[in-house]
């Protein structure tokens, strides 16, 4: 029997389930494939560009959801340049004590408090370094603290509507569609529930299953990796003038090996074996501190330049080894560190990669790189500290240092407590009831001019991919409400399986956004399903704002995969988690929690 009143709602279906299998999959990145469906609606002529249409699709990009949400990414940079996130994990770590219990208690409660009113990525990406770095000074597993950081980042943005980009999304599609009632802190009540339940969870029977997992620097035996890189010239007309390396003594060094050759400033790409010195060349070796003693003794080779040997210019470094992770934004994604250059690019070695539950230590060379993919490093110091500066690779093994302004931290503060008070008193106390766009560009603003953050800096702080992929599915939205495919969804969901209850419904439509964030972005299941829960308090003739809470919640409710949420997505390398680690400690925390809201929601925000 043919379900679709016309061939455009047919061909939306197909679209949504093309776009969700493509998210899962990962065939194109998650903005290209939001784009390319706003551009199949278009060209299918469901939505045009012409702007006396009213399924306009142009008008997606003057929304006011993803440009708060930009302005938000802006504010929390704000926060972190002037170093009030770093603040308050230096605090952190001077009161976490000895105890393992007390420092997952601390850190939970701290960043589910900050993630309420700043950007939950930053918080994380700041606070793991510091977890790693205490976990390796005081011996404790990090594997034990890395997923409660990210679900107390994940339950935190969940108290007010600035503390998730979900929130901001479903807020701007309700009230596009005339409901004007979810202020600042109209979700808090719930919010805060979601932070004690996933509290007392975790400190009690979460940490049981908790897995003890072994971080990716640990692979390596911390003794053995104490080496050093020496550098060395070939002088003309020494002994190893014209020789073949595989007759030199260099073939013969114990505990320390030759790790390239390079003739003007070039490496060359011959197999070693093959390699015939000459005058000028630059041969780096790699080895510990037995083995550097061992090529100062070996017969024709003298660390101290000596003439005879045909080696001067000697100039040897410590190797450090670290730890660091592709970051969201980084320009390494997508390509193999073979592409890459790594080695002659930045002059470190990557040793091993960690990639979802699996270490790749051989032979990763061609792989190419994702978000969350950890990277086993070595290098000298100076060299190693100018890859970290980078915003795309991110130091685990110890806090990043950057250059902060920290005399502008109270005007950064400011400018988010006037947004949050303005937001929450609008209409109130003689205040005029602002826009919350209106709030988040003036606040953006506020930074930007009194340089709390650079412009280059705001525009890097913006997640790009974020923005576009939401315009793109804003316009498939549209598209699926202009072709009447959201109301028959919701006349399916309602009078096709009989279920009249607005409770039964309202738990329903909480679970199918908790489903479809553990496998897609939580951004596209608010967009997606904002208008359909809207259209099903509706057409039950109930209040739809309890409907419009259970999407934000839900889609929040992301803690049985590591690839729903990107702060899951973030810690499942650098904890050397696997796949189902996941789902064994946060499934009976989202039931948990589907539960109590499917109660609480009517109770607080009634039919």
């Amino acid at each position: 029997m043919w379900i679709f009143e016309t061939w455009q709602q047919a061909f939306l279906a197909i679209l949504v389930v093309v776009v969700f299998i493509t998210f899962t999959r990962e065939w194109l990145s998650v903005e290209l494939t939001a784009l390319g469906a706003l551009l199949a609606c278009v060209m299918a002529g469901i939505l045009s560009v012409d702007p006396d249409d009213p399924a306009n699709a142009l008008k997606v990009f003057s929304h006011p959801a993803p440009i708060t949400v930009a302005c938000m990414f802006i504010l929390s940079a704000s926060l972190e340049r002037t170093g009030v996130i770093e603040a308050l994990g230096n605090w952190f770590e001077k009161i976490a004590g000895q105890s393992p219990l007390r420092m997952l208690v601390v850190m939970m409660g701290l960043v589910a408090l900050l993630s309420g009113f700043v950007n939950n990525t930053p918080v994380v990406v700041v606070f793991m370094p510091i977890v790693l770095a205490i976990c390796r000074r005081r011996d404790f597993i990090a594997s034990k603290f890395l997923i409660p950081l990210s679900y107390a980042a994940i339950v935190g943005g969940t108290m007010t509507i600035i503390g998730t980009s979900t929130n901001l999304i479903a807020v701007g599609v309700a009230q596009k569609h005339g409901i004007h009632s979810l202020g600042m802190f109209s979700v808090t009540p719930l919010g805060i529930v979601f932070v004690i339940i996933t509290f007392v969870y975790m400190v009690t029977l979460g940490r049981k299953l908790l897995p003890k997992r072994m971080t990716l620097a640990t692979l390596i035996d911390s003794q053995s990796s104490r080496e050093f890189i020496t550098h060395a010239f070939v002088k003309k007309g020494s002994g190893l003038d014209g020789i073949n390396f595989a007759d030199s003594p260099l073939a013969n060094i114990r505990k320390a090996r030759v790790l390239e050759v390079s003739r003007d400033n070039r490496r060359l790409q011959q197999p070693l074996n093959e390699i015939i010195f000459e005058a000028g060349d630059e041969i780096v070796f790699k080895g510990d501190l037995e083995g550097v003693v061992g090529i100062s003794q070996t017969e024709g080779i003298d660390v101290r330049g000596d003439a005879a040997s045909g080696l001067e210019d000697i100039r040897t470094e410590s190797a450090l080894l670290m730890e660091g992770i592709i970051g969201p934004e980084s320009t390494m994604t997508g390509k193999s560190l073979k592409e890459l250059g790594f080695r002659q690019r930045f002059g470190v070695l990557i040793l091993a990669v960690h990639r979802r539950g699996r270490s790749l230590q051989d032979r990763f060379e061609d792989e190419k790189l994702a978000f969350g993919d950890t990277l086993l490093v070595q290098g000298p110091a100076d060299k190693m500290h100018s890859l970290f500066q980078r915003r795309d690779f991110i130091n685990l093994s110890e806090p990043e240092t950057t250059i902060h302004r920290p005399h502008k931290a109270p005007i950064a503060i400011a400018a988010l407590l006037s947004f949050m008070i303005l937001g929450a008193l609008g209409g109130r106390l003689g205040i005029p009831p602002f826009p919350i766009v209106q709030l988040a560009i003036t606040s953006a603003m506020v930074v930007l001019i009194t340089g709390c953050v650079q412009p280059q800096e705001a525009y890097r702080a913006i997640e790009w991919k974020v923005i576009f992929m939401i315009f793109g599915m804003l316009g498939l939205g549209m598209a699926i409400e202009t072709s009447g495919l959201a109301q028959l969804a919701a006349t399916g969901m309602t009078q096709g399986l009989g279920i009249e209850n607005p409770w039964i419904m309202l738990s329903l439509v909480y679970l199918l956004a908790a489903i479809l964030t553990e496998i897609v972005s939580n951004n596209a299941v608010a967009v997606l399903l904002t208008p359909l829960a809207i259209i099903i308090g509706q057409t039950l003739g109930v209040n739809p704002v309890p409907f419009v809470i259970a999407v934000m919640f839900g889609a929040s409710a992301s803690f049985s995969t590591p690839i729903g949420y990107q702060t899951n997505t973030f810690i499942y390398s650098a904890g050397g988690y696997k796949f189902g680690d996941f789902f064994r400690a946060g499934f009976p925390l989202a039931v948990l929690l589907w539960l109590v809201s499917s109660f609480l929601i009517p109770i607080i925000w009634p039919f």
